[in-house]
């Protein structure tokens, strides 16, 4: 694992601290119980686009399971279950390197899209949650899509420049 590699994981994690101790303390009373920031899904997203859907799927999965056991403690698995499948579905299909602004802010948008809907549907399923959706579309979802999508817009820059002095694993060839 290069230096990189490892500095991005770190990065991640200190996020992840982030969004649960310090950002709350920015966020005006009002939007708290209207925002699940999740700012670790926008880098996974970034990481499924630029590098490999795998390796968005595993932080998915890896992060989503931190997500279930420290902050969502009702149930183990749906964002670890989401976040590694969004990662992977988008990394699959908007699989560039070079990925300008547009199609960056469009997987976010769509992969927080996809991941609140899911989230909502498995807690639907599981009788965690008893409301319509078209009332958590106006009360969760779509505050939280305008917010990583804010997000998304200000780290695009230095992630995009981090990822450009990433290298790209060469492709191993067959053996003549």
């Amino acid at each position: 694992m290069t230096w990189r590699k490892q500095v991005l994981v770190l990065l991640l994690f200190v996020l992840f601290l982030f969004e649960g101790s310090v950002l709350p303390w920015f966020m005006p009373k009002s939007w708290a119980p209207h925002l699940m920031p999740n700012l670790v899904f926008v880098c996974i997203l970034f990481v499924a686009v630029y590098r490999h859907r795998y390796a968005g799927m595993i932080l998915g999965a890896v992060f989503g399971m931190l997500h279930d056991v420290v902050y969502y403690g009702a149930m183990l698995g749906p964002y670890s279950f989401t976040m590694g499948f969004t990662a992977y579905v988008l990394g699959l299909i908007f699989q560039l390197p070079k990925a300008p602004l547009p199609v960056i802010f469009g997987v976010v948008m769509i992969g927080s899209f996809m991941m609140d809907s899911m989230l909502f549907g498995i807690y639907t399923v599981f009788k965690f949650n008893e409301l319509p959706y078209n009332w958590a579309l106006i009360q969760y979802i779509i505050p939280d899509l305008l917010f990583r999508g804010i997000f998304a817009l200000i780290i695009y820059v230095p992630i995009r420049r981090q990822f450009d002095k990433m290298p790209l694993r060469p492709k191993k060839s067959e053996k003549e």
